[in-house]
């Protein structure tokens, strides 16, 4: 099979399109021809050699993508050949094969494409368990998305929505914001033109935001911290500005705030349980059409880098897929 390798930690210009043996799938796991793959800021990171595990070199990246079963371990029973599925992965999905544990997949909802299904398993997922096992979100509650035209956060404003919260995305764009707003964003901060904390205040009467949802880190990490109101929840999620935030601890006790992190993939492992439960809520949402996943572009396995600087650049509206060429047609 075709598959993009990563022989050495750098930038994802520096990996290559190369021949690579099948995947043979374990007792419990599924071997599945890739349609679609999500990209994802945590993929940058591993073929960096910067992510919270590295990955020794070489590997295939990728953490979800969706496709139709073609193969199955002895013990799986929840799915067979020709079934159309989504993995949430450890690496191996810019492929056009893949291979993923059974407890770690899902049926694609009948609703969505395999695109729409590559965008997903770990942005919805992410955002879900951010906001239900982290924040403890209840109905009425502000929510203060950053980054919230990406694919992680366009997710958290749709699910806030859907959980009854009111939600303030924030962008460093018009476009972006616009996007947000297709989502389902009350109120809208544009961080280029506009003071954070001040302008989330503003929004809320001066009492701050209950929950912030921060996929971004940097300096603005701070700022909304400082928008908390009284014992608000700071989700940490991620940091796509490349810059690990210093928090004040002082902060958070001023407000009897919590900082929460959050690890979505580690999480899943060890709660199968609740994982299951999150997974069936997130279906009834999408039956619902409380949530639509957003594949914004979609990219040829050839055209990589150009669909990876759209990562780096911080230029993605919602997801971007790659989608190996002799299974696209």
């Amino acid at each position: 099979m075709r598959a993009l390798v990563c022989r050495e930690y750098g930038t994802p210009e520096t990996m290559r399109i190369e021949e690579w043996d099948d995947p043979v799938p374990g007792d419990d796991e599924i071997v599945f021809d890739v349609r679609a793959a999500g990209l994802n800021f945590a993929d940058v990171l591993m073929i960096a050699g910067q992510y919270q595990v590295r990955t020794p070199p070489p590997f295939i990246p990728g953490n979800e993508a969706a496709g139709v079963v073609s193969a199955v371990g002895r013990n799986v029973t929840r799915f067979r050949v020709g079934d159309a599925i989504v993995g949430a992965l450890r690496g191996g999905a810019f492929a056009e094969k893949s291979v993923v544990a059974e407890a770690s997949a899902i049926a694609l909802p009948a609703s969505l494409s395999f695109e729409q299904g590559a965008a997903y398993s770990v942005a919805y997922g992410t955002s879900y368990h951010a906001l239900k096992q982290g924040a403890r979100l209840q109905p009425g509650e502000t929510v203060l998305v950053l980054g919230a035209a990406g694919g992680v956060g366009y997710a958290a404003v749709e699910i806030a929505g859907a959980m009854g919260a009111h939600v303030i995305a924030a962008a460093s764009s018009g476009d972006k914001l616009a996007f947000a707003r297709e989502a389902g964003a009350d109120e809208l901060i544009n961080y280029s033109e506009q003071p954070l904390k001040i302008t989330a205040k503003t929004l809320t009467d001066g009492r701050g935001v209950d929950v912030v949802y921060d996929p971004v880190g940097g300096e603005l990490a701070e700022q909304a911290l400082r928008a908390c109101a009284w014992h608000a929840r700071f989700l940490v999620v991620g940091f796509a500005s490349g810059d690990i935030p210093r928090l004040p601890a002082n902060l958070a006790l001023l407000k009897e705030a919590s900082i929460i992190g959050v690890w979505y993939g580690t999480w899943a492992e060890k709660h199968a349980d609740e994982f299951a439960g999150n997974i069936q809520d997130l279906e009834r949402m999408v039956d619902a059409g409380q949530l639509q996943p957003r594949c914004s572009q979609s990219f040829a396995l050839e055209d990589f880098a150009d669909a990876f600087r759209l990562i780096t650049e911080r230029r993605v509206l919602g997801k971007v897929v790659l989608t190996p060429a002799t299974n696209s047609a």
